[in-house]
């Protein structure tokens, strides 16, 4: 319950982070079945999302309790920026190196713990992530005036791409083999352990995919629905950008760039590496 509470947390300030803003206020949204979970647990829940919301420099104001048969546990996070700061993900120009910042597969990886076929290794790794804020990766955006961002979440990589590059008007090249991935999580998706969500993100994005070198599974893990992703950052400034990663110590992956084309495309070239 602690860690479902720092990851829900994190996952909340990611939309935050990915305007280059910093957080505020926060506020507990809750749905708990009060007959048959201790409110014991509850309260586990709640100490770990309290503890990120202090990490991340916000203040839990309080939030909204509702009884339901399923429990539910999330935030309201807000924050605030200088308007000159704000990152969009509509300004990506042509040019521009993208950068993301956490490995995929925390979805298909979520899907294995369901269905009792994870290994340990791969539950902490996943664990972790989830629960890692993206603050030190959103004050390298900005210390390296990146042009436009996002969060990779729940639409995964390709779908929060295809929207990013759709409203700037550009196309992009990804290189499969740079997209860094969480362990085993090719062979999960080679086994069908994928949730229903990663399925119809790549569905949504396959008619705006040129990647005929990539198998159905590695489609599936680009698609993959992730829960408190990484940063995706277009940024002419690469090189700036990548120091900026390296000093404050963000783990990152320089995969494509934006390029003149069809507006949303996305172009893959070669394998995901095991």
């Amino acid at each position: 319950p602690y860690d479902w509470g720092r990851i829900a947390a994190a996952n909340a300030f990611s939309d935050v982070y990915a305007m280059g803003a910093e957080p505020a206020l926060a506020l507990n949204i809750v749905a708990w079945p009060v007959d048959d979970l201790p409110l014991e647990m509850l309260a586990e829940v709640l100490r770990g999302g309290q503890a990120v919301a202090a990490q991340a420099g916000a203040v839990v104001l309080g939030g909204h309790t509702i009884t339901d048969p399923e429990p539910k546990y999330g935030m309201v996070a807000l924050g605030f920026a200088a308007p000159e700061e704000i990152v969009r993900n509509a300004t990506a120009p042509p040019g521009a190196a993208l950068f993301l910042t956490k490995p995929l597969g925390t979805g298909i990886v979520s899907t294995a713990i369901k269905r009792q076929v994870a290994e340990p290794e791969q539950v902490q790794a996943a664990v972790e992530l989830m629960a890692t804020l993206n603050a030190a990766a959103a004050r390298a955006m900005r210390e390296a005036r990146a042009e436009a961002a996002t969060d990779v979440t729940g639409f995964g990589l390709l779908g929060h791409l295809e929207r990013m590059l759709e409203v700037s008007g550009v196309a992009a090249r990804l290189d499969a083999g740079a997209v860094p991935l969480l362990p085993g999580v090719l062979e999960l998706a080679e086994r069908d352990v994928v949730p229903g969500g990663t399925k119809r993100n790549l569905a949504f994005v396959r008619p705006h995919l040129d990647a005929a070198s990539l198998t159905e599974p590695e489609l599936l893990v680009l698609a993959d629905a992730q829960t408190s992703g990484g940063l995706l950052v277009a940024a002419t400034r690469a090189e700036e950008l990548a120091g900026a990663l390296v000093r404050l110590g963000v783990p990152y992956a320089r995969i494509g760039e934006t390029v003149v084309g069809e507006p949303g495309r996305i172009s893959v070239a070669g394998h995901l590496s095991r």
